[in-house]
């Protein structure tokens, strides 16, 4: 134990020193798309988000796509979170393997909320019209693990936001990489890049209006018509670099930890950490802090567990996990999601 102390301290400080420096003013608020920010899967969730060097199952399609270069089998998992605010947050990925070319993914991603009346300063107790709002991902992905300790991953994905009658969509793409490293009796070190693309732009009919150009002039009237024109906005950009190993690795209990620098595109750099006890691959017992050192932010601490077991008359396993999120002043969160290998 005592020769894992300076590995401790060697992922701490690589986590920090990839802080960018200068930045004084945060870009909180600046980005489309940004229910890609909201961490996928009750396993990483539990470990604070610290995941990029773990990733190894379906939900590696949203935290480092190089991770499904690992998997074995075909395998899918989803999931079904009440979210913030009255909303619902899905997920659903599948990954298979296809021989000696690499594996093979497909995900999807939705956020969505209930409808709600359309309320107007001339009708506050509504209008009769409802209206909701949508935010959707679809990505296909793929890896190929090119030697032992190294792979490669990439993912293309359309994207689409929308609320009443106004749409906006953009393509992105995902690039991972996890490379296995003697360092330490054994590290895994990963890095990934999410959401590079085209930026987003609200259209639709409601933005088409009519005024009355000039009083003064013949000929104009009420009619004639006008359309706004939105700003563009980016996509949360993001990069992702972390770090895990195995404190203890025995025959019936492992204990690893994980470490993981985030540097968003529209907001303060922060710190991932991550733990998780396993018993005889069997138990699951997971714990976390999101966030650190990152200014104004909400709640951090994470806890949770899981089950992986055969399934019965079937050669598949069975992975049930569980997450409980602190997020200080808004709503706990708690992530439910099942995985099957087969």
């Amino acid at each position: 134990m005592k020769s894992k102390i300076p590995l401790l301290m060697f992922m701490l400080t690589a986590a920090t020193q990839c802080f960018g420096q200068g930045r004084n003013v945060s870009k909180s608020g600046t980005s489309a798309a940004t229910f890609l920010e909201i961490g996928v899967g009750a396993r990483a969730t539990a470990m604070g988000g610290a995941f990029v060097s773990l990733a190894n199952d379906a939900t590696a399609l949203y935290w480092n796509v190089a991770g499904i270069a690992k998997a074995e089998r075909n395998e899918v998992v989803a999931l079904h979170t009440s979210w913030l605010a009255g909303t619902s947050f899905d997920f659903v990925g599948l990954v298979l393997p296809i021989g000696e070319l690499g594996k093979f993914g497909v995900s999807v991603t939705a956020l969505n909320m209930d409808e709600l009346q359309v309320r107007t300063v001339e009708k506050p107790e509504g209008t009769g019209e409802f209206f909701d709002a949508n935010d959707l991902a679809i990505g296909v992905s793929f890896s190929k693990q090119l030697i032992d300790r190294f792979a490669i991953g990439f993912t293309a994905k359309y994207i689409q936001q929308q609320i009443w009658h106004e749409s906006a969509s953009a393509f992105a793409i995902d690039f991972g990489t996890t490379f296995r490293a003697d360092l330490f009796g054994g590290m895994t070190i990963g890095a990934a890049i999410t959401n590079f693309g085209t930026k987003m732009r609200l259209q639709g009919r409601d933005l088409r209006q009519f005024h009355r150009l000039d009083e003064n002039k013949l000929g104009s009237n009420e009619r004639i018509p006008q359309n706004l024109d939105l700003d563009s906005w980016q996509l949360p950009l993001n990069f992702q670099f972390g770090v895990s190993t195995e404190i203890v690795r025995h025959e019936n209990y492992r204990w690893l930890v994980a470490v993981d620098a985030l540097h968003p595109s529209d907001n303060y750099e922060s710190v991932n950490l991550g733990t998780e006890m396993s018993l005889r691959d069997f138990v699951f017992l997971r714990g976390g802090y999101q966030s650190l050192f990152l200014k104004e932010a909400e709640g951090g601490l994470s806890l949770g567990a899981g089950l992986k077991t055969n399934m019965l008359f079937s050669r598949a396993t069975a992975k049930i996990d569980y997450a409980y999120q602190d997020r200080g002043r808004l709503e706990t969160v708690h992530v439910f999601a099942i995985g099957i290998e087969f």
